[in-house]
């Protein structure tokens, strides 16, 4: 073969590529491309060369190309789905507790207003029990200190009705006790004597039993400060409410003692071990212990 045929050939072969690669070209652009008539002039030569450089270059920066960037692109957006879709279970879920603290804040507020009426007038009505001609009641105290009216009284100032009215009932405060024995002026707990003081703390025990019953009471040497009188009073309450509540009491007063169904100590022997004794009295045998004695029905007579 001669140089003339190899070179043809050669020709040849680039236009059948050249050909093919225009099809191709003019499938993905969707035109049919044509050769073109006449060759391109050396400035039209130029641009396109300077443009087939720029385009390899930006190809180059681009960097290798990932064959799984579609398939992580997919996990990629299913993950961001899974987490908006997290997002929604969790805004609704707090949206949820929200509503639930406001509910439960609400009956809270509800049933401390209903027990703390009823522990007001409760311990009204155990005052006078303990302090016979004396007066008390429970206030509530919002956070700035002032007091409230308690419940079924009015304001004593009619000018602060508005400012009760703008405390919310379930603002954080506290409950403040006021007693007037009979024949004092005094109000605060501070200025009560050990006794009386003892007496308070009764009433409000038991006022906060009318209200809400306990099954059984613990009550450690409650009446050690109280004399003879005021100890007949209390376990005269501990009768009344013994039928709905079981007292233990602890104590070393001996009228105390009688009053009691049951009694327990601890006793040590010869051989200085101590044990624990217990023994039940009848009431008939033993005696409630609260009738008046001379010098109590001496004083309620007077």
């Amino acid at each position: 073969m001669t140089v003339a045929e190899v070179e043809a050939t050669q020709l040849r072969g680039r236009r059948d590529e050249s050909r093919v690669e225009l099809e191709r070209l003019g499938a993905a652009l969707g035109e049919e491309l044509q050769a073109a008539s006449e060759p391109l002039g050396p400035e039209e030569r130029e641009a396109i060369e300077a443009k087939l450089a720029r385009l390899e270059l930006s190809r180059e920066q681009i960097g290798p190309v990932n064959p799984l960037a579609e398939r992580e692109y997919t996990e990629a957006r299913e993950h961001v789905s899974e987490l908006a879709e997290q997002r929604k279970d969790l805004e609704r879920a707090i949206t949820e507790l929200r509503a639930l603290i406001r509910t439960i804040d609400r009956e809270i507020a509800a049933a401390f207003e209903e027990t703390f009426e009823a522990a007001a007038r409760g311990f009204e009505e155990m005052v006078a029990e303990l302090f016979p001609g004396g007066k008390g009641r429970l206030r509530r105290v919002d956070v700035g200190g002032a007091p409230r009216p308690f419940a079924g009284q009015a304001p004593e100032d009619e000018g602060d009705e508005e400012d009760d009215e703008l405390t919310p009932p379930d603002e954080d405060g506290g409950v403040e006790i006021e007693v007037t024995p009979a024949g004092k002026s005094t109000r605060r707990l501070s200025l009560l004597s050990g006794g009386e003081k003892s007496l308070v703390a009764l009433a409000f025990l038991f006022a906060v039993l009318m209200a809400r019953p306990c099954p059984f009471y613990i009550l450690d040497e409650v009446e050690a400060a109280l004399d003879d009188i005021n100890i007949d009073r209390f376990l005269r309450l501990v009768r009344r409410f013994a039928e709905r509540s079981q007292f233990i009491v602890v104590t070393h007063q001996k009228r105390t003692m009688d009053a009691a169904d049951i009694l327990y100590g601890v006793s040590m022997g010869n051989n200085g071990v101590t044990k624990v004794v217990s023994r039940k009295l009848p009431r008939d045998e033993l005696g409630t212990g609260l009738e008046p004695t001379e010098p109590e029905a001496a004083a309620e007579a007077a």
